[in-house]
């Protein structure tokens, strides 16, 4: 009988919490997939592209909202079964509470060694299976580049404008911005352009207009009835080069054990392992390991507020509901999860390249998880003895 009690609870459980996950997941990843379609569809690049980015980015949605999803339908299950006296009946069946206690416990252990095994798998390879789609997709952003009536900044160093295209194809009224060194630029203003290809290379072919140039202060000018805009040595804004996120955790780990181990290490040694490293990770450097390290903190310790979560809720089941006002007692319980989700999530920013530092805050979930436990333990040990 316990056991098709325990079987009951965690489908019910299980159920709610696919539901909230895939729901939530789902609006999010909707939001998210506007903003990629113009960061997509601008680059020239097409829809079915655009459709299998979203698309694997969605493992990275998923594992973000799972402790929410955790929390929220665990603690809507326990308060329902509550309110419909379906705890009062376990315990009347002879369901033990510090049981209940440690069997759910390993269930959110469970879950934290899958949500590691999300953070350092499966996400770091959607993210680097998108970057590559963008990297290897044949695309033409050129033909995207002139956008009518509008400032057009989707390449690197470069703003493009035009008010309108006539019946021979020419672009009329242009301004082209390009970005040099040291806050310095060249402004371009031409009657008319038309797009063009010599050789293979994309030229924008600009009519009757005048060239601006600013290079420390100095001011140039000069007038031209013809000149071309060579396109190919612009890129667009897509970030094409792996992030650190991209790399799997074995990675990152490696990283920094060179990176911390430099004391250790002879010259020559470290910089082979440094250029031998650097070969997986590029933006591994030492002006990095502030980064590398929040990193690592998200895919490995952050999972461990899991259990910290489960344990809030299950504090529902230290009263009934005819003790306490439950309802009050379900909002204070909530908020409390939530503020430690915040919490969590807030915690990242404090991650340095300090390992003093960045042990105190490895350190704090596992505090929470034990304090919260003995109180729970401690409080069901307590009623048990005085029944």
């Amino acid at each position: 009988m316990k056991k098709i009690i325990y079987r009951k609870f965690l489908t019910d459980c299980s159920i709610f919490f696919l539901i909230c996950l895939i729901s939530t997941s789902t609006i999010i990843w909707v939001f998210q997939a506007v903003n990629y379609l113009e960061i997509i569809i601008d680059d020239g690049r097409g829809y079915d592209v655009y459709l299998k980015y979203s698309l694997l980015n969605l493992p990275k949605i998923i594992s973000r909202i799972l402790p929410f999803a955790f929390f929220f339908s665990f603690s809507y299950v326990i308060a329902k079964y509550e309110l419909n006296n379906q705890l009062l009946i376990f315990w009347n069946f002879g369901i033990n509470k510090i049981s209940f206690l440690n069997f759910f416990l390993i269930f959110s252990l469970f879950l934290l060694i899958f949500q590691i095994l999300l953070t350092s798998y499966v996400v770091p390879k959607s993210q680097g299976a998108a970057r590559s789609l963008l990297r290897t997709t044949n695309y033409n952003f050129v033909e995207n580049f002139i956008k009518l009536k509008k400032f057009n900044a989707n390449v690197n160093d470069l703003t493009i404008y035009t008010e309108f295209k006539d019946k021979e194809s020419f672009y009329n009224n242009i301004y082209i911005k390009k970005n040099l060194e040291s806050d310095n630029f060249q402004t371009t203003y031409a009657k008319k352009g038309k797009l063009s290809n010599k050789n293979g290379v994309a030229i924008l072919e600009l009519y009757d207009g005048e060239t601006t140039t600013m290079i420390d202060g100095t001011l140039t000018n000069f007038s031209f009835s013809l000149s071309e805009f060579n396109l190919e040595i612009f890129s667009p804004n897509t970030i094409l080069v792996k992030k650190t996120q991209e790399h799997l955790t074995n990675e990152i780990i490696n990283c920094i054990l060179i990176l911390t181990n430099f004391n250790n290490q002879k010259l020559d040694e470290y910089t082979y392992n440094l250029n031998k490293i650097k070969n997986e990770i590029r933006n591994c450097e030492l002006k990095n390991l502030d980064n590398i390290f929040s990193e690592l903190y998200k895919r490995i310790i952050i999972p461990f507020y899991i259990p910290v979560l489960m344990l809030i809720s299950l504090l529902l089941i230290i009263y009934s509901k005819e003790r306490v006002n439950y309802s009050n007692l379900r909002v204070i319980i909530f908020l409390t999860g939530f503020i430690i989700i915040i919490f969590s999530e807030s915690t990242i920013r404090f991650i340095s390249s300090s390992l003093l530092n960045n042990l105190f805050l490895v350190i704090v979930p596992l505090l929470l998880i034990f304090f919260l436990y003995f109180h729970l333990f401690s409080k069901f040990n307590f009623n048990r003895k005085t029944k």
